[in-house]
């Protein structure tokens, strides 16, 4: 039989206390079985505490895009930075990058700089790091993004090809132009960081079942197609009998109790995404029992990258 290993990973963890106490009630609850931390995020001391007290898998949300950054000396006078002295933002800092005006041994830096700072707030390396917003996937930084990577001997990331996003007509079209180049930029980094060693899950679900879209039946069949999908590419010589592998799935999601301002960010208070009540929602969805009853029907094990 099929065995599925699927990783809920839990983004944003030390953005606020309110997201950091839904996103740990998720753990609790079987709902949630990793982290991805934002060293810069104005409750990260607090989060990586959680994550000591209550033994949870945890690992590096890495932020280019908002708030400040935690190199002291970019904090001032870097092209990191917009004329407020904070990240250039999700679309800004695309933006900068395509007029060739962010300087990439800055962001070689800055990505140090949060490494370095994951290691004092929690006593180790992380296992897996990310891209908040999805930056590490952009061109230019994919490649020092690796090199970091490759450097503190991180084996694990997130490469966001998600499968069936083409099909998915309820999703608004500028939020879809948006997941299209992010899709394009995945494609594009594939073989970066293939060269680099590093590794990610075989499928990855997250941007079709975010906020208001994600339900019990979305992510049920988000995960039941892509493993379809998954399963009918030809086998390779030496896996003729895919059903009899294991499959790993990374489902990336954002629970938490919404913000309330000005607690919460990392440097410029919360923004309108986690002050939203799709916040909540996600957190009500993902400890439904009827998800959890889904995965134990179809053998399918929560597990975090530590487990790969």
């Amino acid at each position: 039989m099929l065995q599925v290993k699927l990783i809920v990973t839990g983004d944003d963890f030390g953005y606020c206390p309110r997201r950091n106490q839904g996103i740990v009630d998720c753990f609790l609850a079987g709902a949630v079985s990793n982290v991805s931390l934002l060293v810069n995020g104005s409750a990260a001391a607090d989060a990586a505490e959680l994550a000591r007290r209550y033994n949870i898998p945890i690992g590096l949300h890495a932020n280019l895009s908002e708030g400040s950054p935690a190199c002291e000396v970019l904090k001032t006078n870097s092209s990191l930075l917009n004329q407020d002295g904070f990240f250039h933002g999700k679309r800004g800092f695309r933006t900068a990058l395509s007029k060739g005006l962010l300087n990439m041994s800055e962001v070689k830096q800055e990505l140090k700089a949060q490494v370095e700072l994951f290691h004092e707030l929690t006593g180790h390396l992380p296992p897996h790091m990310d891209g908040h917003q999805h930056v590490h996937v952009l061109p230019e930084v994919r490649h020092v993004f690796a090199e970091v990577l490759e450097e503190y001997g991180i084996k694990h990331t997130r490469v966001p090809i998600e499968p069936g996003l083409h099909k998915c007509d309820w999703i608004p079209p500028s939020l879809m132009d948006f997941y299209l180049g992010v899709e394009e930029d995945s494609f594009n980094t594939v073989d970066v960081f293939t060269s680099h060693g590093i590794r990610w899950p075989d499928i990855y679900i997250g941007l079709t079942t975010m906020g208001k879209n994600m339900s019990v039946s979305n992510i049920w069949s988000a995960i039941d197609s892509a493993i379809t999908e998954f399963l009918s590419k030809a086998p390779s010589p030496t896996d003729p009998t895919p059903q009899s592998r294991t499959v790993t799935i990374e489902l990336m999601v954002h629970p938490g109790y919404p913000s309330v301002p000005p607690v919460g960010g990392c440097g410029e208070g919360p923004d309108d995404f986690s002050q939203s009540w799709e916040r909540l929602h996600e957190l009500q969805t993902l400890i439904n029992p009827e998800l959890q009853s889904h995965y134990k029907a179809r053998n399918i094990q929560l597990c975090s990258f530590k487990d790969l």
